[in-house]
């Protein structure tokens, strides 16, 4: 099954962020259970329709790496996969 974006809307696939403790353990996000906030952005949508009738333009690519709030996110699974859906106002930052 292929999602498709409607609106000013992305699909993010969320990216782990384990972190090592200072005597070399990993410790994985799952300890902490909370939310990533920090994912690649796999679909974006159009834009969303502007009053005047004209599309706003999307910031964001396909493949990109993308800071976004941290409770903002609507989770789905697909076929086996978990992904974010997120609006284009919740993206706070782009990683490079």
């Amino acid at each position: 099954m292929k999602l498709t974006p409607v609106s000013d809307n992305i699909i993010i696939k969320a990216v782990s962020s384990e972190k090592t403790s200072a005597a070399g353990i990993i410790i994985p996000e799952t300890v902490d259970k909370e939310r990533a906030e920090r994912g690649e952005v796999i679909a974006i949508g159009p834009g969303r329709e502007l009053d005047n009738g004209q599309v706003s333009k999307m910031h964001v690519k396909v493949g990109q790496n993308v800071l976004f709030k941290k409770y903002s996110p609507d989770e789905v699974k697909v076929d086996g996969e978990e992904y974010l859906i997120i609006r284009a106002d919740d993206v706070m930052a782009i990683v490079e």
